[in-house]
């Protein structure tokens, strides 16, 4: 296992490594494995790169984001501008129901809402207005439409997680109470965590994933 002072100075690498990331205008803190950003930024995107980047070093078990955005004279636009870009990125993107989402900004934040049909949708609806000029951060509203779940679902989840990662599935509790999945237990990484959301997420008539999962080992 990770010294903090080992895990500290693989997330300094790994950010100065990023060519999206201005490494020097973060600042890194770790206790037991917990990983705190501190600094002012210039973009939100580069915000979303750096919290992605943390996340791929092998040892983080949790991440703490205080870092704020402040814009850069030459990426400022006003509240308008970055409505009309959010919505033509979102008419724009193929993943993106047309006309399910609606798209409110006050003070640079764009605020996502309307309802979807499935977990992507939602996703790739917030991606596409994530990195645009002018944002400042990113409010995802949108709901998944509820819809039937079929009775197997416990046993479909639990089959696309040993797909997904056969090892780490033994170790992943899976509940389900109507379109609600929980789940509990421990994996290796933020890879794997993210891997097993995203197979309860793809099942047919699931609303919510409650995400009880830790990483790495016990303390």
């Amino acid at each position: 296992m990770k010294t903090d002072a080992q895990l500290k100075t693989d997330v300094t690498r790994e950010l100065e490594w990023d060519p999206a990331i201005h490494a020097t205008h973060v600042g890194v803190a770790v206790d037991a494995g917990v990983v705190t950003l501190t600094g002012h930024l210039e973009t939100f995107a580069e915000k979303d790169a750096i919290e992605r980047a943390v996340q791929r070093v092998e040892g983080v078990r949790a991440v703490a984001v205080e870092l704020d955005v402040k814009l850069a004279p030459g990426h400022k636009r006003s509240d308008s501008e970055i409505a009309a870009a959010a919505e033509g990125a979102l008419r724009w993107n193929v993943l993106v129901p047309a006309d399910q989402v609606r798209v409110k900004v006050e003070k640079g934040w764009i605020t996502l809402t309307g309802q979807v049909d499935w977990q992507y949708q939602r996703t790739s609806a917030e991606k596409a207005v994530r990195g645009l000029t002018g944002v400042v951060g990113v409010s995802n509203s949108l709901t998944i439409k509820p819809a039937v779940t079929p009775d197997n679902i416990t046993t479909r989840i639990r089959e696309a997680l040993e797909r997904h990662a056969q090892h780490e599935a033994r170790h992943i509790e899976v509940m389900v109470s109507g379109s609600t999945v929980t789940l509990r237990g421990r994996v290796d990484s933020w890879a794997e965590r993210e891997a097993a959301v995203g197979a309860a997420w793809a099942a047919p008539g699931i609303s919510l994933v409650v995400n009880h999962l830790s990483v790495g080992a016990p303390t």
